[in-house]
């Protein structure tokens, strides 16, 4: 299908949309903003089009209501609604001034990118159908026709006779038993999978050698050699494709097939599970399926984006034209490049194996009318300084070397560099050793004006504490590639000016932090949860483990803590009781010797959430999810 005949399908997904949020909107607690939030990551995720979201809302709100998790998303949505507060005064504000130069530099920029759209290459986004159930199925017959998921603590996906009942991944096992009460659950099995993804892998190498993995279950390619060669349509080598894969492996995949990366992962889930769409490569064609999208559906806005953007009146890609003179000042210069470009249905065209993804560097560049006084240039460097300051915080980095980049009016593009004596990633030193810098150049160049100005790190170090996913692996981190050189370009100076191309990997790899966040914490409130709920509907629930109940038994005599490392007796009092005192102070500075009482408070709230979050055990002296081979190794297409 292409998207000329499908309109209307992008239509009802906005009505669907709304009419999820219409039907939240029927309380009086003050918690309607809380319910939508509750219910989940995968909101979006097929199958759940006839699933009645009012009931699953209401189903997950009194199910957690009093918990820990709870009162924290509690926390997290009063402080998200103060934070639109703010957003909506500030718009308020601008409103009433004049936003001219605003509206002209965002109609630039958009000209600028028209003119960068590449419509000559035929990108595939391909998704494995409720990948880790079908791999489990193939096994089990028995289960296809019944509901079942993977996973216990976090459903990490589950079957399309699951989804009917809104079950879906990202969602505590707990609540997905109330949605269902007779799901069948399974254990996870990595090895299996990674197999059976490797058989995936052999098949797409054969139209893409350099396809990308995205994560275990999802890929990227470029068919338009392929294409060229066999002298094939781009649907048809696709129908041949998924053809095979599933005549190979015995499993389905859909697959989205675009002018680019961003817009071919959107079309892989409209005809889910086991279908195809065709969004095809014409600017217009594409407005228009753009126009129409809830921005929810695009990779990149999350929960916490998407209420933002709605509260100011964005809730379709359309709609972001008409507020495109408010967008940078109020969610910021990248949020801005990021948002026009979903407008216009833009997005990376290189595809290439995930492996060769290494960040390079992080920066944030800003362009302004003709600029040439010493005070405005050193504001603006301030800016820029505190701009980047965000991103390293965000992507956790921080820079042994700063560059300065900028372009004169001439359009000529210059840079400096500086190695400072120790890695940065604070505002104030950014500012402190860029203005060297920036003074230099106004010497070299007496009455310099510019027209962009930019501040970015390299010889990154990562800040990132190595945790442990609620998957029970050890946290890799995704390189989001968003201000590496294109393809083909070495990192050198000349080439400096290639740079923050495509703003939208930073967005997409926050919200799968987000996504990641979110199913950590629902492990912990599924641990806290699920004990009390077998005690009060023991006939309802089937945990499919193949071992017998004494075996089980057996094996959860002991937790190990997630902190000390130590085994625990299997009490669920006690156990809290033990990280409470492994997450005070006192023990945290005893271990940690070398952080600052300031730096530990500021990451404790993180640190909890992210150790609690572990799953403490069903196995006697070992968590059934981190084993060595498991932590030491990323889930994708291409990894054995």
């Amino acid at each position: 299908m292409i998207v000329d005949e499908a309109s209307a399908a992008t239509a009802a997904d906005t009505a669907d949309a709304e009419d999820t949020k219409a039907h939240l909107q029927v309380t009086n607690d003050g918690h309607d903003s809380l319910r939508y939030h509750l219910l989940g990551p995968s909101l979006t995720k097929a199958g759940q089009d006839s699933v009645d979201q009012q009931k699953v809302s209401e189903i997950i709100y009194n199910a957690s209501k009093g918990s820990k998790y709870f009162n924290n998303e509690e926390y997290k949505d009063k402080n998200l609604t103060q934070k639109i507060e703010r957003i909506l005064s500030r718009k308020r504000q601008l409103e009433r001034i004049d936003l001219a130069s605003d509206l002209r530099r965002a109609d630039e920029y958009i000209t600028e990118q028209e003119l960068s759209r590449d419509l000559s290459q035929t990108i595939v986004h391909i998704d494995c159908d409720a990948f880790y159930a079908a791999v489990e199925e193939l096994d089990r017959p028995e289960l296809k026709d019944v509901p079942m998921a993977v996973g216990k603590g976090v459903l990490t996906t589950c079957n399309y006779h699951a989804r009917k009942f809104g079950c879906r991944s990202g969602m505590a096992g707990f609540v997905a038993m109330k949605l269902c009460p007779n799901l069948t659950c399974l254990p996870l099995n990595f090895d299996k999978y990674t197999a059976k993804a490797g058989e995936v892998r052999e098949i797409l190498a054969e139209y893409d050698p350099r396809f990308e993995s995205a994560s275990i279950d999802e890929a990227y390619l470029n068919i338009t050699q392929y294409c060229e060669d066999h002298e094939m349509d781009p649907e048809d080598v696709v129908t041949q494709l998924r053809d095979e894969v599933h005549q190979k492996t015995k499993i389905t995949i859909s697959a989205g097939i675009a002018a680019n990366a961003k817009i071919a992962k959107i079309a892989s889930n409209k005809n889910k599970p086991n279908g195809q769409f065709r969004v095809a490569s014409e600017r217009a064609l594409i407005l228009s399926f753009m126009h129409d999208l809830p921005t929810r559906k695009v990779n990149g806005v999350g929960r916490v984006f998407e209420r933002e953007l709605d509260a100011i009146g964005i809730k379709t890609c359309g709609d972001i034209y008409p507020l495109r003179a408010y967008l940078s000042k109020l969610f910021g210069e990248k949020a801005f490049h990021f948002l026009i470009q979903c407008y216009l249905g833009l997005g990376r065209t290189s595809v290439q194996p995930a492996e060769e993804y290494e960040r390079k560097s992080v920066g944030t560049e800003s362009t302004f009318r003709d600029m040439s006084g010493k005070a405005e240039l050193r504001e603006k460097l301030r800016w820029i300084a505190e701009e980047l300051e965000k991103d390293l915080t965000r992507t956790q980095f921080k820079g042994r070397t700063l560059v300065l980049k900028v372009k004169l009016h001439t359009y000529e593009v210059l840079t400096r560099q500086v190695v400072p004596p120790k890695a940065v990633h604070i505002a104030d030193d950014l500012y402190a050793y860029a203005l060297p810098m920036m003074a230099k150049l106004e010497k070299e160049i007496p009455g310099m004006k510019l027209r962009l100005m930019g501040l970015r790190c390299t010889n990154l170090v990562s800040t990132q504490k190595v945790g442990i996913d609620f998957f029970g692996m050890v946290r890799h981190r995704v390189s989001t590639g968003c201000d590496e050189p294109l393809p083909g370009k070495a990192f050198s100076p000349e080439n400096d000016g290639m740079w923050e191309v495509w703003p939208e990997a930073e967005f997409e790899e926050a919200a799968r932090q987000e996504r990641v966040d979110e199913m950590n914490v629902l492990e912990r409130l599924s641990q806290e949860e699920v004990a009390g709920y077998i005690h009060q509907q023991p006939q309802s629930i089937t945990f499919s483990s193949g071992l017998g109940q004494e075996e089980l038994e057996k094996q959860e005599e002991l937790w190990d803590c997630p902190i000390c490392l130590k085994p625990q007796k299997a009490n669920d009092k006690e156990f809290n009781k033990h990280i409470d005192h492994c997450l005070s102070r006192q023990t945290i500075k005893e271990a940690v010797k070398d952080i600052s009482l300031e730096s530990v408070e500021q990451c404790l709230p993180s640190r909890v959430q992210l150790t609690t979050s572990h799953k403490v055990g069903s196995r006697k002296r070992k968590s059934p999810l981190s084993s060595t081979h498991e932590k030491g190794k990323r889930l994708f297409f291409g990894t054995r």
